[in-house]
């Protein structure tokens, strides 16, 4: 028996909150290594040392670096998308709707290190589809079903006019973070200020309705 099967046969086995926060620790650790050193230079015994816990109980929680990487984006699914898409049908205040989540989206984007993590499973994309897959089904996917679904409830009460709902969605969310998320993806520039982000917004909510208005 190896030392690393031996250890983890011997790392604590841990149930609820207890488990929940060491989990945790163990991806904030494994995200700080992932990101520094990119998913190939990471190695397990990195994100033990990054995370303070031992290799064993590194594969108490997950398998391999893989599943620990997918776990890690996963995380940031949730993060990124947590309320921003929620929307109230019963609204129909439509522009200020767009508004409010439209600054919302962008400012929860536009984060050096959320987008340091898009990048690094950009990165693996290739030859790991599935945990891009998974990001985007759990990430730009949620978000333009979530605001296609508003649309049409809007369109069906009579206050916009949309053909089709995912595309409407889709360019909404696009024009939302026009000129801002790319110079981000590529590392060029600073974050967006407040001014900015309600400037870009208020243009594509003002094109938004200007096309789909009833």
């Amino acid at each position: 028996m190896s030392y690393i099967q031996a250890e983890y046969l011997q790392a604590p086995r841990t149930d609820g909150a207890d488990d929940s926060a060491k989990r945790r620790q163990i991806l904030d650790g494994a995200r700080k290594v992932f990101l520094d050193r990119g998913f190939d230079a990471a190695s397990m015994g990195d994100i033990a040392k990054a995370a303070g816990v031992s290799k064993g109980t590194l594969y108490v929680y997950f398998k391999d670096k893989d599943d620990l990487f997918d776990g890690m984006v996963r995380g940031e699914c949730i993060m990124h998308l947590d309320g921003v898409f929620d929307f109230d049908h019963s609204d129909h205040n439509v522009e200020a709707v767009l508004f409010r989540h439209g600054k919302t989206f962008v400012k929860a984007l536009a984060t050096p290190q959320r987008l340091s993590s898009w990048r690094t499973v950009i990165a693996v994309a290739e030859r790991m589809p599935d945990i891009g897959r998974r990001l985007y089904e759990a990430g730009p996917a949620r978000s333009t079903a979530s605001l296609a679904a508003y649309l049409k409830a809007m369109t069906e009460a009579g206050i916009l006019k949309v053909d089709d709902y995912e595309v409407a969605a889709a360019q909404f969310i696009e024009t939302c973070h026009a000129g801002m998320l790319k110079p981000l993806l590529f590392n060029f520039g600073s974050p967006p200020t407040e001014e900015r982000i309600e400037h870009v917004v208020r243009i594509a909510v003002r094109t938004f309705m200007a096309a789909y208005r009833a």
